[in-house]
């Protein structure tokens, strides 16, 4: 049974830093691009990061622009998200997810997504 599990979530205050991981196991993710969402309190689920399979490609929301980093192991099995500069909007649930594949103008909507974990919580005080 394929499973996607964050971690790395917690409170940090605004300026800060964190960096969630994605485990994945249970089945092989060989050509699956990956992503990250977020979903705050009263708010629908939006679209943060993505990178391909490669790692070469990745795409970002503009509020995280230049801010947050994705990367991935495919060796471990595993995918990153480095949070630099948070701010007190960034404050949300932070969800990985899993593709079949990339593509540009799609990469973005959550219903592309296949596989998704459970979700960890982020949250950035002022």
């Amino acid at each position: 049974q394929a499973q996607l599990v964050e971690s790395g979530g917690g409170l940090v205050q605004a300026g800060g830093s964190l960096r969630l991981s994605c485990a994945a196991s249970g089945r092989t993710f060989s050509g699956y691009a990956m992503g990250w969402f977020r979903q705050a309190p009263g708010k629908e689920r939006e679209f943060v990061a993505a990178v391909s399979w490669t790692g070469i490609t990745t795409y970002y929301a503009d509020s995280v622009k230049g801010r947050f980093t994705i990367s991935r192991d495919n060796a471990k099995n595993t995918m990153g998200l480095q949070m630099n500069d948070l701010k007190p909007e960034d404050t949300a649930v932070y969800y990985c997810a899993a593709r079949q594949n990339w593509q540009w103008g799609l990469i973005r909507y959550q219903s592309g997504y296949d596989y998704w974990g459970q979700g960890t919580q982020v949250t950035v005080s002022s």
